[in-house]
């Protein structure tokens, strides 16, 4: 039995208490005599933080800059991306691992990746991934969703490279605007759908679609949702036509959302309309954060910092009082397991002991500054930062 006990933290800034970490997890009760004593120092304690929605196998993390001239749609996007990787020797593992190390420092222990399948490069990104996830298991959970960037239905083999994919060990089944993108919902929703079944595995569909169209695959989507009964299944990412519909239909579609207890990840990007938040958590529907692409050939942007995150999930949607704030975390904490299904999350007993302290008053004020991470705590091991003994 290993034990370690840290004095004089403020639990999400409460008053200063202590926490016992047992064999990996929060307990309860008396330390045993001669354990491991780290003093906090009062610091702020916060649960280990979640990214709900990256790329991993994307990124340029570590390596050089990447010079961005692609045009401005999302077609140009992913026609460039797939003739940059060709020549350009990108190597997703190196990659996927360097960043994800680097969001392990900044305290993110669970994380969901979406990984690309297409018919150039098969499953080489979604294999990459799952060593990266090997790599780090133990500290960092990553979840895998087999992820068609460049559609389905016009892309011929991908079905079957995603079916191989599930079988492989990804973990979710991945979907793209069955309207825009593959022209044909009902096709894209059967596969989708027919994979999610065959497999046991949740799903998680991109939805940049805007305004009338993005509505209506939602609907689709919420239908096959209902009928296969699939509740609690599904994540759409994105959802940009709630931040765009007419207020009687978003908030329909909402309610059939809480209903079906399908869920939103967003990434509050700043130039694209957003699901609103306050107004999906009073209809009861889970909504979390993710950064989605960070230093890739999509942008320049982003670091992987959830409290950085949360900061600009904040900002996107007005939220300005402390008490708004912890909306903002919740995102990227307790909001984000439930969304992406992590278990044993938190800081209660039993739960696994991944924990964040930072040197600051307030949650509030751990968004806004993002302030460097004291020390950083996964399934019990310190992994980043490190505490005098008391």
């Amino acid at each position: 039995m290993t034990e370690t006990l840290i004095r004089n933290v403020r639990s999400l800034g409460a008053m200063a208490t202590d926490v016992l970490v047992r064999d990996g997890r929060f307990a309860e009760g008396d330390p045993a005599p001669g354990c491991d004593v780290i003093d906090g120092g009062g610091a702020l304690l916060l649960p280990g933080l979640v990214e709900g929605h990256t790329h991993l196998d994307k990124t340029v993390w570590g390596s050089g800059w990447y010079r961005n001239a692609v045009g401005p749609s999302r077609l140009d996007r992913i026609q460039n991306e797939r003739a940059w990787r060709g020549p350009g020797g990108h190597d997703p593992a190196a990659r996927s691992l360097e960043l994800g190390r680097a969001f392990l420092a900044n305290g993110t222990t669970r994380l969901r990746s979406h990984a690309d399948i297409d018919p150039d490069i098969g499953l080489r990104h979604v294999h990459a991934t799952m060593q990266t996830r090997a790599a780090l298991a133990g500290v960092m959970e990553i979840q895998i969703v087999a992820f068609p960037q460049s559609g389905i239905v016009g892309q011929p083999g991908v079905a079957d490279l995603m079916d191989a994919a599930l079988a492989d060990g990804a973990d979710v089944v991945g979907g793209i605007d069955p309207c825009a993108i593959d022209r044909d919902p009902v096709r894209h929703l059967d596969v989708l759908f027919g994979l999610a079944l065959k497999h046991g595995k949740p799903l998680d569909i991109h939805l940049h679609e805007p305004g009338e169209m993005g509505a209506f695959s939602l609907d689709l989507i919420l239908e096959r949702t209902a009928a296969l009964g699939l509740a609690g299944q599904v994540v759409i990412s994105h959802g940009f036509c709630l931040g765009m519909i007419p207020p009687a239909d978003r908030d329909a579609l909402l309610e059939r959302m809480a209903r079906l207890d399908v869920r939103i990840a967003t990434t509050a990007p700043a130039a694209s309309p957003v699901p609103p938040l306050a107004l999906c958590r009073a209809i009861g529907v889970t909504i979390f954060g993710g950064n989605d692409g960070i230093r890739d050939t999509w942008t320049p942007y982003a670091v992987p910092d959830m409290l950085d995150r949360a900061m600009h999930i904040g900002l996107r949607n007005a939220l300005r009082r402390d008490d708004e704030l912890d909306w903002a975390l919740d995102c990227v904490t307790s909001a984000a397991a439930r969304g992406c299904g992590f278990a044993d999350y938190g800081l209660a007993p039993g739960c696994r002991a991944d924990l964040v302290l930072v040197d600051v008053g307030t949650v509030a004020e751990a968004i806004v500054t993002a302030p460097p991470r004291r020390l950083v705590m996964a399934g019990g091991r310190i992994v980043s930062g490190s505490l005098d003994a008391a």
